[in-house]
């Protein structure tokens, strides 16, 4: 839900949320949904980098030195 009072910024110009049509409220709406999804996905891509690079460092450790 919404706080009318609440300003969101748009091209540098601020608007609380009450002065705002029912469109644009609807579209703060999706930024904010959109928002927290890529948050989400950040955090998990910072899960899966660092159990690739825990995986990668065993298999550097597991593979022949290389001759020089």
């Amino acid at each position: 839900m919404l706080n009318d009072e609440v300003e969101v910024t748009v091209d540098g110009v601020s608007y609380r949320l009450g002065e705002l049509s029912e469109a644009a409220r609807e579209q703060v709406t999706n930024l904010q949904f959109v928002d927290a999804q890529m948050a989400e996905l950040n955090a998990k891509l910072a899960v899966f980098q660092t159990a690739r690079n825990a995986y990668q460092s065993v298999l550097q450790q597991l593979v022949p030195r290389a001759r020089q």
